[in-house]
């Protein structure tokens, strides 16, 4: 039976080794008052078993027991009885000579149970030198690794180490449903050399909800969650989860497969999906679907559809799903909307069984200040910048990461490392690259700061992006790193070492706004806005580019694509084939946000899923059997992809002919007889006898028509085949005479190319 220590004092027998000292000048009481009000510098220092000068001694905060013994670890044995040193709940062991260090328990009896625990103090540090000095050195890029929480064994007792960067903070505790939410109960221990704060809790597991409890130089508490969690409570819960230990990322044989897939000269068709709105379950009070479900329905869909590569609008969790993830908190956590981490991995590993690769949005320019998150983490400007001038975003509300703190940049490229690593993902897309390159962006005069030589560039912003490129491209080498940059910064793809950002892609943003404004016009008001069909070629290999018509063409009062093409219904979808034709032909990788590829017409939602009830009407089913079909002819015919970033892969044969708003142009392959020729009618105007000059003198094949009766035109066109003549045109010892179908692109193939 459990004996009962009662209201004892200083009567208290001990065991055979012990011998009684007295209490009063053995505890200071500074550290105990300290200890008790959780305001102690090095709560380690004092709880826990120490060797003084007067004997070992034990000390344990543990404010919801009645009684307390010293357990030995090894039989199992009662060693003494603790005293009661406060009643906040401090118990001691008094001070004894003659006994050695020994692994200890402690037996609590609380009002409900009494069971043996293992002491949260009684633990070695479990960051090493070399961590701390990376770390606080600002290149600690897997640190991921240490910080967050982590379950592991330390002395055969199985557990989780919790750790924390907050080197502002007066104390830190971890608190959970483990200890009752009860901040004075697992104080951290810090090491001041790095501002991290830790501590090993022994007896939980994965699953467990836990944040960090920081007061503040001023003494101002609050509750934060994990910056480096790897799982999230879903919003509007706001508290950290144990994660299960990390699975293998790699699936077999992808490694190999990503070098081919992701090299500049594969095709690359990339199919932009927000999760939460691609389907629902309506019959489920319109649930989200689940990661699982996502990979049986989302996966084969891309496959079939025929695109290369899936990319994820931010799936890193979030609080507010008006966001749509571009306002995340928790840069390690794969949002709990649609599962849990596993089966998120789950989704990866099913887009690679089947050839998919999968691209994540990743923010790193901003986050918000919801007051469980990044802003005023331990009671400083810790992330943000505190002068709001070069701190907050106005355009988004949002805080501003200080790049210039090495520690924040290492946070935001071990993010960034991690979804490689961790998920096996094959890239990321950078958003908002604009909006840190430049200290004025979206700002009026006076509301900016400029840089340390009076311009408007962000120095450390350049620096980050330098070093970001680098790590992920060293470790990664087939990864790929794209960079939604919205303005002309130059190099965003050339390498540092020649003043390049490095990034491997960059989003052809200029090209999109230029087109879509071309193909809103009336086809009769075309021939004078001729040059933003053409102008885009005149830089088009300056940088790696890729044609992005993303999602945020179609919200905010912008309209759908098929909304924004000019006419009646007919010469809408019409404008809509010819436009893709165009896309799918021009130089450049290709993106398509979900439902472009079958002409939804309203604008996207978050709140529902998408116009899926369309595919049976036979013009928006036409749309979506064009673009699988224009997403074989770009990944099967060499010329389309293979030089898309290298400008031996175009040239044009007629950009000039803006009366009739026509252009024709070639692409190349690597072998320098495989081309394609490609004629773009921009009016609803049947041209007959149209002439272009041809590079060979042979017969050609009519590859794609996007005029086909299967898509839901007019079925105009060259009656699959036709013949060069030997007629000069446009500087070409030979010619075609075409059939032009009215507002349609048209593919042609030589014969020998085509077989």
């Amino acid at each position: 039976m459990t004996p009962s220590v009662g209201n004892r004092r200083h009567d208290v027998m001990f065991g055979p080794k012990f011998t009684k000292m007295s209490l009063r000048n053995t505890d200071d009481v500074a550290s105990r008052e300290a200890i008790v009000a959780a305001d102690h510098h090095d709560p380690f220092s004092y709880l826990g078993m120490h060797e003084t000068n007067a004997g070992l001694v034990v000390r344990a905060l543990l404010p919801q027991a009645e009684d307390v013994w010293l357990v030995d670890g090894r039989s199992g044995n009662i060693v003494a009885p603790f005293l009661r040193l406060h009643p906040a709940g401090l118990f001691i062991v008094e001070p004894c000579k003659g006994i050695n260090r020994f692994p200890y328990r402690l037996r609590v009896k609380t009002a409900r149970t009494t069971e043996d625990v293992d002491d949260a103090y009684r633990f070695a540090p479990f960051l090493g030198d070399l961590d701390r000095y990376l770390i606080s050195e600002g290149t600690h890029f897997e640190f991921y690794r240490k910080l967050g929480a982590h379950q592991t064994v330390i002395d055969d007792v199985t557990g989780v180490v919790f750790a924390v960067w907050a080197p502002n903070a007066r104390r830190v505790s971890v608190v959970g449903s483990f200890n009752e939410w009860y901040g004075r109960r697992h104080v951290m221990r810090c090491h001041y050399d790095c501002g991290i704060w830790e501590i090993f809790v022994p007896g939980i597991k994965a699953g467990e909800l836990y944040k960090f409890e920081i007061k503040g130089k001023s003494g101002t508490i609050c509750l934060k969650s994990d910056p480096v969690a790897r799982r999230a409570e879903l919003r509007p819960a706001t508290a950290s989860i144990v994660a299960s230990p990390a699975r293998p990322a790699a699936t077999t044989g992808w490694a190999a497969r990503r070098a081919q897939k992701n090299a500049h000269g594969a095709p690359m068709s990339i199919f932009e999906v927000h999760l939460g709105s691609w389907r629902r379950r309506p019959q489920e009070g319109g649930r989200f679907l689940t990661y699982r479900e996502l990979a049986d329905e989302l996966v084969p869909y891309a496959q079939d559809m025929g695109f290369t590569h899936l990319e994820l609008m931010p799936i890193m969790e979030h609080p507010f799903d008006g966001s749509w993830g571009y306002q995340p908190l928790s840069l390690f956590a794969p949002t709990a909307r649609h599962g849990s981490p596993d089966d998120f991995h789950y989704l990866i590993s099913r887009c690679h069984d089947a050839g998919l690769g999968v691209l994540l949005d990743w923010v790193p320019a901003h986050f918000p200040d919801d007051p469980h998150g990044l802003a005023s983490f331990d009671g400083t400007h810790l992330y943000e910048h505190a002068d709001p001038r070069i701190g907050r975003h106005k355009d988004w509300d949002s805080l501003i990461y200080n790049l210039g703190r090495r520690e924040v940049a290492n946070f935001l490229i071990a993010s960034a490392l991690y979804w490689f690593d961790a998920y096996d993902v094959d890239g990321l897309r950078v958003d908002a690259v604009a909006s840190m390159l430049y200290r004025d962006y979206s700002r009026a005069p006076g509301e900016w700061l400029p840089n340390r030589y009076g311009g408007r560039e962000d120095l450390e912003a350049i620096d980050f992006f330098r070093r970001l490129n680098h790590e992920v491209l060293t470790r990664h080498p087939h990864a790929l790193m794209i960079a939604e940059e919205s303005t002309a910064w130059p190099m965003v793809t050339r390498p540092p070492e020649v003043g390049g950002l490095g990034s491997s892609y960059k989003w052809y943003l200029g090209w999109m706004n230029d087109t879509l404004r071309y193909m809103s016009h009336d086809p009769v008001h075309r021939t004078f806005h001729h040059e933003d069909l053409t102008f885009g070629l005149l830089y088009a290999f300056q940088e790696n580019f890729i044609l992005p018509l993303s999602h945020d063409e179609v919200v905010h009062g912008k309209r759908s694509l098929l909304a924004k093409m000019p006419g009646d219904s007919w010469r809408k979808f019409a404008n809509l084939r010819a436009y893709y034709g165009f896309m799918f032909t021009h130089p450049g990788k290709k993106l398509l946000f979900m439902g472009d590829e079958f002409a939804q017409v309203s604008e996207w939602s978050h709140d529902g899923e998408l116009e899926w009830s369309l595919l049976d009407d036979p013009a928006h089913a036409g749309i979506q059997l064009l673009v699988r079909d224009l997403n074989h002819l770009y990944r099967t015919q060499p010329p389309p992809h293979e030089l898309d970033c290298e400008a031996e892969g175009f040239s044009w044969i007629d950009c000039h002919d803006h009366e009739a708003s026509v252009i024709a142009f070639l692409r190349r392959g690597r072998d320098p007889r495989s081309f394609v020729i490609v004629v773009c009618n921009f009016t609803p105007v049947v041209r007959y006898g149209y002439r272009i000059g041809v590079p060979d003198l042979t017969s050609y094949r009519e590859v794609m028509n996007t005029d086909s009766h299967y898509y839901g035109g007019s079925n105009v066109g060259n009656l699959g085949h036709l013949q060069a003549e030997l007629l000069a045109a446009h500087g070409y010892g030979q010619s075609l005479t075409l059939t032009l179908p009215p507002l349609a692109t048209i593919v042609l193939a030589s014969e020998p190319a085509g077989r």
